[in-house]
């Protein structure tokens, strides 16, 4: 039994299999890293406990299981919270050790007092204060299963004093941790439901999201069989995008394509899998929403056939009863759309501008695109980095993953998710695409990056503004205010630094380049210089934004490319008979 209960729980994550915590060393949770000195534990020291959250979200989506972070007590605790909203909202499975003052000081405005069992309720499915080292065992046996379970983050607080306290029984902690996953079948009413439903109605268009990620055969094969186009959120766009005969593109803020056309026409959408947050892109009649969730059934427009159970098996048990339709017009119609959609701004932003200054960023993301390994993970941060990587990022073919803040909406994700994702694996190649606004906010990352000696290519995308900002300021009618600032050389940082960088301002050279770059076996910053003025909105435009634009005065381009996907849409014209 170890000595102490710090020891104790050290032990307890070496045995269940955590290679590493991600955190920084110092005051309550001093018992806990010492611990760690004597384990096989290693321990990532990053410059905020904000990068450590993010980086064990990204460890844990990249893995599939469980990863940990650390933080002291007080500011220590705080400095989490960011990065742990993050994991929560993306189903990461995260155990955080948040240490704790004295317990006996708890009550008293003790020196750097927090009360972290109320602090972190929102962003974790468990959270508890360990009162005794007995009680504690049993509190981390449950963090660690609630979190396994895909409750989301899990938080122990834990009083310094205590950690350093004797070890009781391993009662609870001889437990093994149930890792499987249920299959959900659907209630036969509801299924009944929705297969007259698709039966009746004309047209049918599929909306995918993230719950589609192991149902890709299922979605495509009812696809086919119903002859519906298949549009995608961002979530979904990995699984489902790629080599996809049925695919019009993407709704949303960041979307492309026909997807929106087609999934507000059809006599019937269904949502497979997905939550997307934004009502305002669908459509209110005859929607259908599959889920595994019962709770996000209906909360985002008006469902009238509900169904809760896995995507895969839902499809599964209604396939057989659907009438197969024969009449692909709507289809085909959608599919032309899309190309064309594709065909119009693809001209516009990806090719002759190889001697446009400063450089087209759809230009950067599409090169990247071709040029990165076959399994590359990339990570985005949020504002137009998120854009550029959403509609240009595609050969994923099931082997490429992307990370990002999609659903906390965090600026500063992209390089603390890289660090995490490389950590996990130092031999695949892990891309951060950082806005120059994301990067600075959490700057100091890079030096973490350096003293692991993480090979994480950093491109970062320098326009010297705040790119999305400045979008939603002119959409709503406001003249942009603050959003840029004097140009930064954050190649010359990364090297005072120790990183090895490269700066990026003549675009004959960019693919040359960032293949060299991508081909460095050490860390790498690519400093790219990029065009402020390249913003870009929905492809369905509401009279609203237009206006605002109009009042702004702005020369905002209505649109942008999406790379490579192109191809993909022309290839499904082959799809479509001739006359």
């Amino acid at each position: 039994m170890a000595h102490a209960f710090a020891e104790q729980l050290v032990a307890q994550l070496e045995k269940i299999g955590v290679k590493r915590i991600f955190g920084l060393v110092g005051d309550s949770l001093n018992p806990i890293s010492d611990a760690v000195r004597e384990s096989s534990i290693e321990w990532v020291h990053v410059r905020n406990e904000e990068a450590a959250a993010f980086a064990a979200g990204a460890e844990s989506l990249v893995t599939g299981e469980l990863a940990v972070c650390a933080g002291s007590c007080g500011p220590g605790n705080t400095h989490l919270i960011q990065g742990l909203y993050d994991a929560h909202r993306n189903g990461a499975k995260v155990l955080a050790l948040a240490s704790h003052i004295p317990s006996f000081q708890i009550g008293s405005n003790f020196f750097q007092e927090t009360h972290p069992e109320q602090l972190f309720q929102e962003c974790s499915g468990y959270c508890e204060l360990v009162n005794s080292p007995a009680q504690g065992a049993r509190v981390l046996h449950n963090a660690i299963q609630s979190t396994l379970a895909g409750h989301g983050v899990s938080v122990l607080a834990l009083p310094g004093d205590i950690s350093m306290q004797d070890a009781d029984d391993n009662t609870f902690l001889n437990s093994q941790y149930a890792t499987g996953r249920a299959v959900c079948f659907p209630d036969a009413r509801e299924a009944a439901n929705l297969v007259a439903a698709i039966n009746e109605a004309d047209t049918v268009a599929l909306f995918c999201g993230y719950g589609c990620k192991d149902a890709r055969e299922q979605v495509l094969a009812l696809a086919e069989k119903i002859k519906a186009p298949i549009g995608h959120a961002l979530g979904g766009k990995m699984f489902i995008q790629y080599d996809n005969p049925f695919d019009v593109g993407m709704s949303g803020l960041l979307g492309y394509g026909a997807c929106h056309d087609a999934t507000n026409d059809a006599d019937l959408l269904i949502m497979l899998g997905t939550d997307f947050p934004y009502s305002d892109f669908l459509p209110k009649k005859n929607v259908a929403q599959v889920d595994i969730n019962a709770a996000v059934i209906g909360r985002r427009t008006t469902v009238q056939h509900p169904v809760v159970g896995d995507v895969a098996a839902t499809i599964d048990n209604i396939l057989p009863h659907i009438n197969e339709k024969t009449d692909r017009s709507f289809l085909d119609k959608q599919l032309r759309n899309h190309h064309k959609k594709l065909d119009t701004v693809v001209e516009a932003y990806t090719t002759r501008v190889d001697k446009h200054t400063p450089i087209h960023p759809e230009y950067v993301a599409d090169v990247l695109d071709e040029v990165a390994a076959e399994d590359a993970i990339f990570t985005a941060d949020t504002g137009m980095c998120n854009v550029w990587a959403a509609r240009y990022i595609n050969n994923f073919s099931g082997r490429r993953e992307m990370l990002g803040s999609f659903r906390h909406g965090t600026m500063a994700n992209a390089l603390p998710h890289a660090i995490g994702a490389q950590a996990a694996d130092r031999n695949r190649q892990v891309i951060s695409m950082s806005g120059d606004g994301g990067l600075s906010m959490l700057l100091g990352e890079l030096l973490t990056v350096k003293l692991h000696n993480l090979p994480v290519k950093t491109v970062t995308f320098n326009n010297s503004s705040l790119g999305m900002v400045k979008l939603e300021m002119l959409v709503q009618g406001y003249p942009e205010f603050q959003t840029d600032h004097a140009p930064v050389n954050f190649a010359a940082i990364a090297e005072g630094a120790g990183i090895k960088s490269v700066r990026i301002e003549d675009p004959q050279r960019l693919r040359q380049d960032l293949t060299a770059a991508l081909a460095e076996p050490g860390p790498v910053l690519i400093d790219v210089v990029t065009d402020p003025n390249a913003l870009s909105i929905p492809p369905n435009i509401t009279l609203e934004q237009i206006m605002g634009f109009s009042k702004a005065a702005t020369r905002t381009v209505f649109g942008g490319g999406v790379g490579r996907m192109f191809e993909l849409a022309t290839s499904n014209m082959r799809n479509i008979p001739r006359p």
